[in-house]
């Protein structure tokens, strides 16, 4: 009884009880997510988006997850809060999901109206470089008074390009957060269509940029509106025109419109909410988390304590 009063003896066995508490949470998370990771169903061949408004034609060695199988990985298996429900995910055939090899593209759609791309020629993306640069260490001081880490934009992984035939726009930045070993690799592409933008965004690290930019012409291919929804069926009499052209695609889509390139961040700043970039640099630290003692995918290991909420 004496022993059972002593402060010391106390504080051991709440430490205690609280590491056990803790071990049993990471186990049942352990599980959960492997149970959702052997859940997951691959589609291939073509695959239908949003009853009818495009199409991927998956070509051999890429596998697509439906909507609601793309969110299970969003937002349980990488841990992202909930958000939009995205149309799908193309991924490499055979890779384990949070591998260390793995990567993934994440359809969305974006049903703002008609970009016109009168600029395509006029755009200069050296400026725009440096433009988003600047704003980019602007917000980072703003997020690190936040609590979050902070964020360098340290130039294009691959420059801004557009093809004006298939009315196709991809580019790719590389981003640093906190200190983190390796950059995170943002690569984008964007399908124009009638009504609104197709919206692809890879989840990856800058190791596999080389992949992801070989295989690049090869997904821009596979995407396409269908019949009615291509950017070639505008209508000028009665089809909505988006308040922002191919810059403000590039510099951060809607934001632009709001004056300049200087509120492209702007979404990083808003309290423990996640854009685009924001769960790709968790989706890099997961991957390290789970990633496989050898190239051959296996369970993945107990993970240690999560990441912060938000980066």
């Amino acid at each position: 009884m004496l022993l059972a009063l002593c402060p010391g003896f106390v504080r051991a066995a709440e430490t205690n009880q609280t590491t056990e508490s803790v071990t049993n949470a990471k186990a049942l998370r352990h599980a959960r997510i492997l149970k959702q990771i052997a859940g997951l169903r691959y589609q291939t061949g073509t695959i239908n988006l949003r009853d009818g408004l495009a199409t991927v034609n998956l070509t051999n060695g890429f596998e697509f997850l439906p909507s609601a199988d793309a969110r299970v990985v969003v937002e349980d298996i990488w841990g992202n809060p909930p958000g939009s429900l995205p149309l799908g995910m193309i991924v490499p055939e055979g890779r384990h999901i949070v591998g260390s090899n793995s990567w993934a593209i994440i359809i969305t759609y974006k049903d703002d109206g008609y970009v016109k791309d009168s600029d395509a020629d006029k755009i200069d993306y050296n400026k725009m470089l440096k433009d988003m640069q600047a704003a980019t260490r602007d917000a980072s001081k703003e997020r690190v008074k936040e609590g979050f880490p902070s964020i360098e934009f340290v130039g294009w992984a691959e420059p801004p390009s557009y093809d004006k035939q298939t009315h196709k726009l991809y580019w790719a930045r590389d981003l640093r957060f906190g200190n983190q070993k390796d950059d995170t690799l943002n690569y984008n592409i964007r399908v124009l269509g009638r009504r609104g933008v197709l919206v692809l965004n890879a989840v990856a690290d800058m190791n596999d940029l080389p992949e992801i930019r070989s295989q690049a012409p090869t997904i821009v291919k596979m995407v396409e509106f269908n019949p009615g929804e291509r950017y070639a069926d505008f209508n000028h009499n009665t089809d909505k025109v988006a308040e922002y052209g191919l810059a403000a695609l590039v510099a951060g889509g809607v934001l632009a419109k709001l004056g300049g390139f200087k509120l492209i961040l702007a979404g990083l700043l808003a309290a423990k909410k996640f854009i685009v970039v924001g769960f790709i640099a968790v989706v890099g630290y997961l991957k390290r988390l789970f990633r496989p003692k050898t190239a051959a995918p296996t369970p993945a290991p107990l993970p240690p304590p999560d990441p912060p909420a938000a980066v």
